[in-house]
């Protein structure tokens, strides 16, 4: 029996023979279409290749496209388990030829190699064409020499395929295999052609027309071909069996789940084992592109197949996670053709082990309620729509995980009820809104996140990529469309622009499309915690709700912004170290041209402190590990070893940062919970360097830093500080600390001789135009003294030696400097009792026009404005000892 594995590479040996390029899986989820959630069919990667606005890869080209149908209008996931042909994920096999060859070789390939090279039987195969083709009618009898009657004319749009309204479209023609007549049903076209005997397998399409907005077709000047033949379907022909689930590879994986449950695929535990089978090849395909669970866009369809797997998982009695127990059995039949899963193995286990055990404390509660509310119904009874809402509110089951579980024993699920209890949910939602005191604006972030759910972020993995407008705010209302020269607010379904959250500053970049727009994206702001809103200004064009929009955000601004980002969380981990388990962040400012870190500590950090801070950061920043990101829930998080951040807010799952390694090697050197951008190493950073420390509040130090190019640019600029510094003392950088200490010391000591020669000058006569010896009054010796040029702190010591003259005694003195008076008495200690030198240096400064004046009773000093009026004040303090 021939493989599925082989099938495939059949399929691609013998189109590269044909002179096909073999061009490789696209991603799932589309670079080129932002109005799909994944990509569903084979075409979709090449789909600005065939309007025109990309260069083909190749004129000819073939490839196996990983494709999921599980969101939107392409959704097979209620059906998936309980028939022989839908699937999440699948496989889609086709050639293309772009204005190369044409209906003739398209036909020729198809039917050589499914007849010639894979030998199935012409009698068994059937062709169908679009009623007017004619062509293809007639090249089908030439090719295959096919009769008549199993050619035949579909005049439905079945077989008429179309890219959208406007633009690439033709007829079809599509291949039929007839499983038997043990099977019922008729051939295509026929009153039971619904029936399951004759299976699909490959179809065709003529891409010949391009259809004008009026719906008038024209022909292309190169026509194409895209084709596409579903591996799952033609395996199970292949493999003579008439259900795609007893294919290999469906086989192994249902084998590894009835290994590890021990339930066989019987009866109603046929479902089960089909269902995990196939969820588990969507959900581990979408990790290893990129996609994680969430609770919007992707990420919230990633969760939903999940769940329901899971929920199948509990039905067939597994008593542990079993989801992450599988991946190796599908890395072992499918790793070899898709090297993603290999790659991403670890991640798809540890987020499918998480997910299951998160789910599997919820679902027993669920299920008991609702085995609760739906005990007492016979077959085609309803639940009731606030129940379902209740399950779904509290629990976390998507409606359509109730409505398959009550599927199994014949029940529905009242959905008008439903949706009413979600509207009233919303009703209540938004009524407190309108009381939080917010602005106007923001009931237009309700309404438009109402209608929408979130933008989906896609940033984490990149800069660039594709979005569909879906709201436009300008003056805080919605418009429709907007012009150049407007300033508007722009919402998108998904982009990689980050929202102002969480301390990081919002990304800058630009929007474009290939009808001439041009506009700049000043900010990004992030309304209600899940909208994702583009502050921009239109340079050239025009946008419309619905427009497909170019995302490009500023590469080099979000670089700096990451490295900043990444530089907290080590720095968070060395304050830690170097200062205790005390210190926990209380904010921070992440920018592109810098960071500040707020953190709790109850003294300013030594100079010491923060050498080892630094040292310790860029020893990390050196060992250049790779930063890891994880998702969990914020108990497994915390329980992990992850500290939470300040300000965020956590919901049901959280992103774990970890960077670094501990000196052990067994620990990372910083886990925390965040959900912003980072690098992807911590080499990326370049380097860092603390440019301040100081007190924000009590208990609470801010450390303001640099990274990268901003921090070499700072040292830099301090460099050539010194430098110039270095040229002015006559210094070498080397030497001017030690220069610096000797000019300050040179300095200080002419102070002290300039003083001295002052003072001595003032004793000598020379300091002013009048002197008082020294005298008595009513028996207490006094000495006064008017001095021109001595400075206010010379007094002291200056009345300090007067009264070693005196033994007992007053001195006064006044120093008068640019027309004002410093003013001072001493009284020696036996006089106290009789007289307050801050009694009288009161008289003496009144009468220089001051006020106040303190001190203690022995010595006390003040001042006024009126230096001429010196020998007053000094006289005034003689007649307030004479009495």
């Amino acid at each position: 029996m021939t493989s599925t594995n082989d099938i495939r590479r059949s399929f691609l040996e013998y189109f590269s023979a044909a002179d096909h390029a073999e061009i490789a899986s696209s991603p799932l989820v589309p670079y080129n279409d932002p109005t799909l959630m994944f990509v569903n069919a084979g075409m979709v990667p090449f789909k600005n290749a065939f309007t025109g606005l990309e260069a083909p890869p190749a004129l000819r080209a073939a490839s196996s496209q990983k494709c999921v149908r599980a969101g939107g209008k392409h959704n097979d996931l209620d059906n998936v388990g309980y028939t022989a042909r839908h699937h999440t994920f699948f496989e889609m096999l086709g050639n293309f030829s772009f204005g190369d060859y044409f209906k003739e070789q398209a036909i020729h390939h198809a039917w050589t190699l499914l007849t010639k090279e894979w030998g199935l039987s012409p009698d068994r195969l059937t062709a169908t064409v679009y009623h007017t083709d004619d062509e293809a009618f007639d090249l089908w009898r030439k090719i295959s020499g096919l009769p008549e009657d199993r050619i035949i004319r579909i005049p439905t749009n079945d077989n008429f395929w179309s890219m959208g309204d406007t633009g690439p479209c033709g007829p079809c023609s599509e291949i039929f295999f007839d499983h038997g007549d043990h099977i019922e049903g008729g051939p295509p076209g026929s009153p039971n052609a619904d029936g399951d005997r004759f299976v699909e397998i490959w179809n065709l399409v003529f891409m010949q027309f391009d259809q004008a907005a009026d719906g008038s077709r024209s022909n292309l000047p190169k026509p194409s071909i895209d084709t596409g033949m579903g591996l799952e379907r033609i395996a199970a022909v292949m493999h003579g069996v008439h259900n795609n689930y007893d294919t290999d590879t469906f086989k192994a994986l249902i084998g590894a789940s009835v290994s590890l449950t021990g339930v066989a695929a019987e009866g109603d535990h046929t479902a089960s084992h089909r269902v995990i089978a196939d969820h588990l090849r969507s959900t581990s395909f979408l990790m290893a592109d990129g996609v994680l669970p969430s609770n919007e866009g992707r990420g919230y369809v990633l969760r939903r197949i999940m769940r329901r797997a899971m929920r199948h998982a509990h039905l067939l009695g597994a008593s542990e996670p079993l989801m992450y127990r599988l991946v190796p059995a599908l890395v072992a039949e499918m790793g070899q053709a898709y090297p993603e899963l290999v790659r991403g193995q670890a991640l798809i286990e540890e987020v499918l082990e998480r997910e299951e055990s998160q789910f599997r404390r919820t679902l027993e509660k669920g299920l008991r309620l609702l085995d609760d509310a739906t005990s007492d119904m016979a077959e085609g009874g309803e639940l009731d729509g606030e129940t379902a809402f209740k399950l779904y509110d509290t629990f976390g089951f998507p409606y359509d995980l109730t409505e398959d579980a009550l599927r199994a024993r014949g029940l529905g699920v009242d959905r008008a009820g439903f949706d009413a209890a979600m509207g009233q949910q919303k009703a209540a939602a938004r009524a407190a809104w309108k009381g939080s005191g917010d602005a106007a604006s923001g009931e237009v972030w309700f309404d438009i996140a109402e209608r929408e759910g979130g933008t989906e972020f896609t940033g984490y993995t990149s800069t660039s990529g594709e979005g569909t407008v879906v709201a436009i705010v300008k003056d805080g209302a919605e418009v429709k469309a907007v012009f150049p020269g407007d300033e508007v607010v722009i919402l998108t379904n998904q982009t990689p622009f980050y929202g102002e959250s969480g301390g990081q500053t919002g990304d800058v970049g630009s929007i474009t499309n290939v009808e001439g727009l041009s506009a700049d994206v000043t900010d990004t702001s992030k309304p209600l915690g899940r909208l994702h809103a583009h502050h921009a200004k239109i340079s050239t064009g025009t946008i419309k709700v619905g427009d497909s929009l170019h995302l490009e955000v500023d590469v080099e601004r979000r670089d700096r912004i990451r490295a900043n980002h990444s530089a907290t969380h080590l720095v968070h981990a060395a304050l830690r170290n170097a200062l205790g388990d005390h210190v926990t962040q209380k904010g921070s400012l992440v920018a592109d041209d810098k960071f500040r870190f707020d953190f709790s500590h109850l003294k300013p950090l030594t100079t010491e402190e923060i050498a080892a801070v630094e040292a310790e950061v860029n020893a990390e920043i050196r060992a250049n590990e790779a930063v890891q990101t994880r998702l969990m829930s914020p108990d497994d998080a915390v329980e992990a070893g992850a500290l939470a951040l300040f300000g965020e807010k956590y919901g049901d799952e959280v992103r774990v940062l970890s960077i670094g390694r501990k000196a052990d090697g067994n620990r990372n050197y910083s886990v925390e919970l965040c959900g912003g951008t980072h690098v992807k190493a911590t080499g990326d950073i370049g380097i860092f360097r603390i440019v301040s420390e100081g007190a924000v509040s009590s208990g609470v130090r801010r450390i303001e830093a640099l990274t990268g190019e901003a921090a070499r640019e700072w040292l830099v600029s301090r460099e050539e500080a010194l430098k110039s510094a270095a040229s002015e003392i006559r210094a070498t950088p080397e030497e001017v600390p030690a220069r610096i200490a000797a000019l300050l010391s040179e300095r200080k000591a002419l102070e002290k001789e300039l003083a001295d020669a002052k003072k001595a000058l003032a004793l000598a006569g020379g300091g002013g135009p009048a002197q008082s010896a020294d005298e008595e009054i009513a028996g207490v010796k006094f000495s006064g003294q008017v001095l021109d040029g001595l400075s206010p702190k010379e007094l002291r010591p200056l009345l300090d030696e007067a009264k070693q003259r005196l033994g007992s005694g007053i001195a006064a003195a006044v120093a008068v400097n640019d027309g004002k008076a410093a003013f001072a008495v001493a009284v020696t200690d036996d006089l106290t009792e009789r007289f307050s030198a801050v009694d009288l240096v009161r008289v003496g400064v009144e009468t220089l026009g001051g006020k106040g004046g303190g001190g203690r009773p022995d010595l006390a000093q003040g001042g006024g404005p009126d230096g001429s009026k010196g020998e007053d004040a000094i006289a005034a303090v003689r007649a307030a000892i004479a009495g």
